[in-house]
């Protein structure tokens, strides 16, 4: 099944093993929207390998160009985060960003404590990293380490 933008109102938990950044890619989906990304060692038992997204996963790993914007994202946060999420969706493929950058880009003041603050909690606790590209920012964020770095290095950051 080729993956069309949409989700047809999938729901579950799919996940994958992906050789690439020796992890698995483990997505929550709810009435066709993602609503959470991770990167566990191993895929639960229940979870479903066959999805179209995680087969757009795989060749995005394998080096296609995909910055998934089309892919629909559920988030359940607060403004101020859900505004940070939301400007680090919008740095392009194969760029990246300081969390400056991220805070101007939010809207919010990069000379405020509490607003860098906000910004880097809020990439941290991102719930659907890959889709919201906080391996583009400069900082700890939500997708581990190891997994950002080969990320950034396939798309040629």
């Amino acid at each position: 099944m080729e993956f069309d933008g949409s989700l047809n109102g999938s729901t579950g938990v799919f996940a994958r093993q992906f050789d690439r950044i020796g992890r698995v890619v483990q997505l929550g989906l709810a009435s066709g929207r993602v609503i959470s990304v991770s990167f566990p060692e191993s895929a639960p038992a229940d979870a479903d390998t066959d999805h179209p997204l995680l087969d757009r996963i795989g060749a995005y790993l394998g080096g296609e160009r995909d910055d998934f914007e089309d892919v629909g994202v559920a988030l359940t946060l607060a403004t101020d985060r859900r505004r940070v999420l939301e400007a680090t969706r919008k740095i392009p493929y194969g760029e990246t960003a300081t969390v400056s950058q991220v805070v101007q880009l939010s809207g919010l003041n990069p000379d405020e404590p509490d607003d860098v603050e906000t910004v880097r909690d809020a990439l941290d606790e991102n719930p659907t990293p890959l889709f919201i590209p906080d391996h583009r920012v400069e900082a700890k964020t939500a997708t581990p380490e190891d997994v950002a770095e080969t990320l950034r290095g396939i798309e040629g950051g």
